[in-house]
């Protein structure tokens, strides 16, 4: 009110109704105080105040207390750029916003990339395996597998942070940018509608001027032609009193416009104190508030972004610890004897070779005749058992061999096994055959005991009803009876042969022994101590197995050799050969130092691969050997 009561009196004191002020005045005052309501209006301000100057004398107080009135108006339009400042900021805390969720959108799709790939990597590195298939023996397979399944475990945390910063930073981010986007937009609607309708007052206000300005100069000019008339001579009377008639009507339209200009800037003056005072602050404390939450917001999402990561990593840290264990529970010493007993096939060494004496022909005498010297025999070899044969591929990443590629279709009895391989393949399927019994019997006694309740209650079933099944349980016991004393038969018997195989190694090294000791007298071995210092092949003790074998296809060959020196061939599976003799190749040496290989006349055994010079045939299909 201070402030409209001061604009009143200045309005009041250039109006002229105090002074006695022309009326070309008055006009020049009240146009250079309303033009001041616009900036770009204060050079017209400066013009048409310094002509109002130059043609009448006013004090120079009067023309300092223009300007302070001039700046003071001039000053008020800082909030039109203050306004477009703070549209600007606000625009930008939005755009930080978003450009924020954009990078925990791109974080998060980080992490589930990452948590996919570390998922297919295990799943490759951890391969399927079919119910037949046996585990994995080493305790170093089953620390990586068990380190496979943390990095699963681990992936899945990954998984979890993803998700975390999906729902809670970046879902959240963007509802609140939404939201706040909608705020934004209806503050500043309110401001410029506020600034709109103070901009209606003011055009109110000015039309008013205008209006009073052409008001004021037709009762100038209206008073002009009445004083020219009135001071003229040559005028009539009539048309005296017609200027006078319209310079009191022109008077009164200049007063009524006068009046209504006033009501209007008193409006627009109260309007403008509300406008700067109340409206216009009102406005930009909602944008302040809104800012700050914008800025709380983002401090939250800071923390939850780290908070993602902060809950998973007690599990990550099991996970690694694990690792760790799996990495622990490495025992080499025991994989060492899981190869042992994978690949123990329970066959003797060879014998000492005996000393063949070539020279009792410089010796001999007429009378003693031809003395020959009786070629060893060389034992045949036993097709059911073959020397360094392995039970199984301990295999980490590959698939279980198939051993009908290698050694043909799997025997009942697993002859077709090393000794050492047969009698666990044996013991182990009759501890199978065994728990499958038991089970049938405690099955058989559960029949018996609901057969005993159903004929001492026959309300709650009738007995006869599981005679069917008693009596296929009774069928199936006895089977497995059968099956176990078959297989302990066979076990008996690899047991008895690798006994007698003993027996006989520690018997031949005792006949060489007394064979050295018994040298003739002219440095060289009777025909007895040659014949006694051989170790005379055994017999079959299932010559039946035989024709099993024979009827099976032979292996082809798969290259040829050439002996570089004679081997024997005492031991069973190993065939014997002369120095340059050529043999076909059925199989490669995998490692133990023996090479499988036939004969013309389709003897097949094994033979020292350092005794043979091998020649491979190209793109051959042979016999597929497995380590």
């Amino acid at each position: 009110m201070a402030t409209e009561f001061s604009e009143y009196r200045f309005l009041k004191y250039y109006s002229g109704e105090s002074r006695g002020l022309p009326s070309s005045s008055l006009f020049f005052c009240v146009i250079a105080t309303f033009l001041t309501v616009r900036n770009f209006f204060k050079r017209e301000i400066l013009f048409f105040w310094h002509s109002m100057v130059m043609s009448e004398s006013y004090p120079v107080a009067s023309l300092l207390l223009l300007d302070d009135f001039v700046l003071y108006f001039t000053d008020l339009h800082w909030y039109l750029d203050q306004f477009d400042n703070l549209e600007k900021h606000t625009q930008w805390g939005i755009d930080f916003l978003d450009k924020y969720a954009k990078f925990v959108k791109e974080r998060l799709e980080i992490e589930q990339n990452y948590a996919k790939q570390l998922r297919n990597l295990v799943k490759k590195y951890c391969p399927k395996r079919s119910a037949k298939d046996e585990e994995p023996r080493f305790t170093s397979c089953l620390s990586f597998y068990n380190i496979l399944n943390e990095l699963n475990d681990y992936a899945g945390q990954r998984e979890v942070v993803a998700e975390e910063m999906g729902h809670r930073v970046y879902a959240e981010i963007m509802r609140y940018s939404n939201d706040i986007k909608g705020e934004r937009k209806s503050h500043l609607q309110e401001g410029r509608k506020a600034q709109q309708y103070l901009d209606m007052c003011l055009k109110q206000m000015d039309n008013s001027k205008r209006k009073f300005e052409r008001e004021c100069r037709e009762a100038e000019k209206a008073q002009q032609t009445y004083e020219r008339l009135d001071n003229d001579s040559n005028a009539t009377k009539s048309d005296v009193e017609k200027a006078k008639q319209q310079l009191h009507l022109r008077t009164h339209m200049a007063d009524e416009s006068k009046n209504e200009y006033a009501a209007q800037l008193q409006n627009y003056n109260a309007e403008q104190h509300k406008h700067f005072y109340i409206v216009i602050p009102q406005v930009y404390k909602h944008l302040q508030e809104m800012d700050e939450r914008r800025t709380v917001k983002l401090s939250e999402c800071y923390k939850g972004f780290a908070d993602a990561e902060r809950k998973v990593i007690p599990i990550i840290s099991k996970c690694l610890e694990g690792m760790v264990q799996a990495a622990k529970s490495v025992d080499e010493r025991r994989d060492s004897q899981i190869v042992v007993d994978c690949f123990k096939s329970g066959f003797e060494p060879n014998g000492d070779y005996p000393f063949e004496d070539y020279s009792q022909h410089i010796y001999r005498t007429v009378s003693d005749g031809t003395i020959s010297t009786p070629k060893q025999e060389s034992l045949k070899p036993d097709p059911r058992v073959t020397v360094g044969k392995a039970k199984g591929k301990l295999w980490l990443f590959g698939k279980k061999p198939k051993w009908s590629l290698r050694m043909g279709p799997a025997l009942e009895d697993f002859s077709h096994l090393p000794p050492e391989q047969r009698r666990k393949r044996l013991q182990q399927r009759i501890d199978e055959l065994s728990r499958e019994l038991q089970k049938e019997m405690d099955q058989k006694d559960a029949l018996n005991k609901m057969k005993d309740v159903y004929e001492k209650n026959p309300q709650m079933g009738d007995p006869s009803s599981l005679h069917p099944k008693i009596a296929e349980t009774t069928s199936n016991i006895e089977r497995l009876r059968m099956e176990i004393h078959k297989n302990e038969a066979w076990l008996s018997e690899v047991e008895g042969k690798v006994s007698q195989r003993s027996e006989r190694r520690h018997s031949a090294e005792a006949n060489h022994l007394v064979a050295q000791g018994r040298e003739s007298p002219e440095g060289s071995y009777t025909e007895d101590a040659n014949q006694e210092g051989r170790v005379q092949p055994q017999p079959h003790a299932h010559p039946e197995f035989d024709d099993e074998f024979d009827d099976d296809e032979p292996l082809p060959a798969i290259g040829h050799c050439k002996s570089l020196y004679p081997f024997d061939g005492n031991n069973e599976g190993t065939l014997a050969m002369k120095e340059g003799e050529v043999l076909y190749i059925i199989e490669e040496d995998k490692g133990d130092g023996w090479t499988r290989a036939r004969k013309q006349n389709g003897e097949e055994g094994y033979v020292p691969t350092s005794y043979i010079d091998i020649t491979l045939e190209k793109n051959s299909k042979g016999a597929v050997t497995y380590i």
